[in-house]
């Protein structure tokens, strides 16, 4: 019913200009919860990471990887529909299809292989569209960054995937567990730029939240809203320490 009233409230709203700037009025609790994070990512998660694409094949993780995206297809496919993108819809529905049958229940991506593209997609775009503002910045615990917008579109996701309410229990759970094995791998790929934004940064938070931000906007609109991606954040003030967003 909640899903409801919102598409009620927001199926006649424009979508929005795409916001400039930093929005973080909780700065405070923000910054809080991001050193609970990096410090779960220190003692647990960069070592299971690493550890993961250390000593599992590569072509285990990709399989992973590959299953984990085929499971979030439905849920991609049901939010394509809500933002009237009959062509991704159409695509994710192919490719769920390919590559739960040819491809093994998505262990592998034959579907990228025939050229059928992915419109990855969420909840959060699916406001987006509908007009909703991106809100406040939020650092969410584990999760990491978001903002108001994509934190409940994270909620709402929980439900909109329809594997969830025709598969038996615990086949249910098996996309779940493989998102969060496919997030270890990511984390141990790239560990190299996570470790730099974390823990070699002059003020890990303000850089996480630029990056987040950039890449949040350029992915819903084309354009990060920040300014050129290329500057130096901190070149107007000369002190790394200074967010010159918050001036």
């Amino acid at each position: 019913m909640l899903a409801l009233f919102v598409v009620v409230v927001l199926a006649g709203c424009a979508p929005r200009d795409v916001p400039s700037g930093i929005n973080d009025p909780w700065e405070a609790s923000n910054r809080q919860t991001h050193e609970f994070n990096k410090k779960l990512d220190k003692s647990l998660i960069r070592p299971a990471g690493n550890a993961f694409v250390t000593s599992i094949p590569q072509p285990v993780v990709t399989g992973v990887d590959n299953f984990a995206d085929n499971l979030a297809a439905p849920s991609m496919v049901v939010n394509n529909i809500l933002q009237a993108n009959v062509e991704g819809a159409v695509a994710n529905s192919w490719r769920f299809a390919i590559n739960s049958t040819i491809g093994l229940v998505g262990i592998f991506d034959v579907a990228s292989a025939m050229g059928i593209p992915e419109y990855e997609t969420d909840f959060g775009e699916t406001l987006h569209v509908w007009g909703a503002q991106e809100g406040p910045y939020v650092e969410l615990p584990v999760l990491g960054p978001s903002t108001e917008r994509d934190t409940i579109g994270r909620v709402v996701d929980l439900f909109t995937n329809p594997l969830s309410y025709v598969l038996p229990s615990p086949e249910k759970y098996a996309g779940t567990a493989a998102t969060v094995a496919g997030k270890l791998g990511d984390r141990g790929r790239y560990s190299q730029t996570v470790d730099s934004v974390l823990y070699d940064s002059a003020d890990s938070y303000a850089q996480g939240r630029l990056t987040y931000l950039q890449n949040r906007r350029y992915q819903l609109s084309g354009d990060a809203g920040l300014g050129d991606p290329y500057d130096d954040p901190y070149g107007d003030t000369g002190d790394p320490y200074d967010d010159p967003y918050l001036q």
